[in-house]
């Protein structure tokens, strides 16, 4: 194994532990902080979309993010204590989320030669809004639906499959361009990939979820299972839309906080986009459970 790939890889098992850790064990409260903790980190690597370089108004950026979840954690009901949140003020913000990246898909098949009606420092900074706010709704919400974290963990770990899948796939076989003005390196077998490798992991996690969790109706697992068809959709779609908005800056990476994988935002890229369509189908299968 290369050590840059080492590196990727150990880095990776540690956030995947400390993940598992931080879910399981946490509070919905003490999850909703820390979530937003790791969105404002990723706030201040979205301000570099913006071609922001001061450090003021990078800061400037990060307290718009601080203040709004802050006003979030009002207008949810999220407290210490609490055992429920308010499911339908949730959901229209994830509707929002999700209307968001219906358009960036949009975006991605006129780039280059539509930039100029998005490139502007106050649309790209209201993108990351839109992006980052309702996946602190979207994860936080999953967490008070199961306490347990298993729901986070799944939608998180379909995520990665993907990458992984996309990854793997696309060195092998990968003939296809999806993109390649945007991502030469990304490949239709990689995508195809990719969602072999989210439906396989979707199978296993519902049987767990069906077994060990609550007992799912027939209906409800098939919807469960076709969730890896949102994901590799909305993962592939977050993922280019990210490598937009980098070459856009002509920068290869978001940031640098992870060894091996880059700024937090190459991390997150495909969760973001995934988020919301997941959650919701997620609420609308799981009535029954809801927050």
């Amino acid at each position: 194994m290369s050590s840059p790939l080492r590196q990727r890889v150990v880095t990776a098992l540690i956030l995947l532990l400390g993940l598992v850790a931080a879910t399981t064990l946490l509070s919905p409260f003490g999850f909703a902080v820390l979530i937003a903790v790791v969105l404002v980190l990723a706030a201040w690597e979205w301000a570099g979309f913006i071609e922001i370089e001061k450090r003021r108004s990078k800061t400037g950026f990060m307290v718009t993010m601080v203040v709004m979840i802050a006003g979030l954690f009002f207008l949810l009901g999220v407290r210490p204590g609490s055992e429920t949140m308010d499911g339908l003020r949730a959901s229209l913000i994830l509707g929002l989320g999700l209307l968001f990246w219906l358009l960036a898909f949009v975006m991605l098949w006129g780039y280059p030669e539509n930039a100029s009606q998005w490139n502007n420092k106050s649309k790209i900074a209201l993108m990351g809004l839109f992006a980052l706010l309702p996946t602190w709704v979207g994860l936080v919400t999953l967490k008070y639906l199961l306490p347990n974290g298993y729901l986070v963990i799944g939608l998180i770990v379909m995520v990665a499959a993907v990458d992984v899948g996309a990854y793997f796939f696309g060195m092998a076989l990968g003939n296809t361009k999806l993109a390649p003005k945007l991502s030469p390196n990304k490949s239709w077998e990689g995508v195809w990939g990719g969602l072999l490798t989210c439906f396989t992991l979707g199978l296993i996690l519902v049987w767990a979820l069906n077994e060990y969790v609550i007992s799912l109706q027939q209906g409800q697992r098939i919807a469960l299972i076709l969730l890896s068809l949102t994901v590799t959709f909305f993962g592939v779609t977050g993922d280019l839309v990210e490598s937009m908005l980098k070459r856009n800056c002509q920068i290869k990476d978001s940031g640098s906080l992870l060894p091996g994988h880059g700024g937090l935002l190459d991390r997150v890229d495909g969760l973001m986009a995934v988020t919301p369509a997941f959650v919701l189908i997620v609420l609308m299968t799981l009535t029954d459970i809801g927050p």
